[in-house]
Parts: C-alpha cells; sequence; structure tokens
C-alpha cells in the first residue's frame, strides 16, 4: 500500500471512528463470560481471540477452557454499541464505564458465570 493510500484511510478513520461497545466471550458449555469494552470492540475482540489463539491469554480460566474445547465452543460479539458523539462536551469515556457497568451487573466479578 502506498504512503497516498495509507494517509487517506488514516484520514477516513479519523473522520468516521468505530462505535465504540462492549464485547463478550462466552463459552458456551459453561454460560461464562468475558465482558470487557473498547474504543474499538472489533479489534478487541481479535486482539482476544489472537492471544487464544497463540495459546497466551492473560485470562487463565478463559485460555484453560480454550485449550480445553477449542475455538467452535466459543462466541465472540459486540453486544452493545455507543457511536461517537456528535457534542465534543460528552465524555465517550464515562459514556463507555456506563454501558460496561450496567452489562457487568448480569455478569459480575466473581460470579460462576464470570472469567472476571
Amino acid at each position: 500500500m502506498n504512503r497516498h493510500r495509507q494517509a487517506e484511510l488514516k484520514t477516513g478513520y479519523k473522520l468516521n471512528p468505530p462505535d465504540a461497545g462492549v464485547i463478550a466471550i462466552t463459552h458456551r458449555a459453561s454460560g461464562k463470560a468475558l465482558i470487557d469494552s473498547s474504543r474499538n470492540p472489533q479489534g478487541l475482540l481479535n486482539r482476544h481471540r489472537a492471544e487464544l489463539k497463540l495459546g497466551g491469554h492473560r485470562n487463565a480460566a478463559l485460555m484453560a477452557d480454550w485449550k480445553r474445547d477449542g475455538e467452535a465452543a466459543f462466541d465472540f460479539a459486540v453486544v452493545a454499541s455507543l457511536p461517537p458523539p456528535s457534542d465534543p462536551a460528552v465524555d465517550a469515556d464515562a459514556e463507555l464505564a456506563k454501558l460496561l457497568a450496567a452489562r457487568l451487573k448480569g455478569c459480575p466479578r466473581g460470579a460462576a458465570n464470570s472469567y472476571l
């Protein structure tokens, strides 16, 4: 890819950032889920999937289930989206934190259905 095309893509990304969101990686057999959030949720899902495939995910319980059951036993999804705010005064990170907190109520840290 030439530099001119890279500059075009970068400008396009800055003008149209992706929706922020909350992701869930769910083990179908147990119902356990890892809930996380990011300004780029698809990128976050890709990172988690790559770490699992390479055998170096930071969550040992999730990694163990992955090694035992394989990729087909998991669902990867963006479960809530937050479009970029049109008002620059809106704190997007605070809104994303609220969205994550709402999702964590159904899957709180330390619960039987949580990898956190």
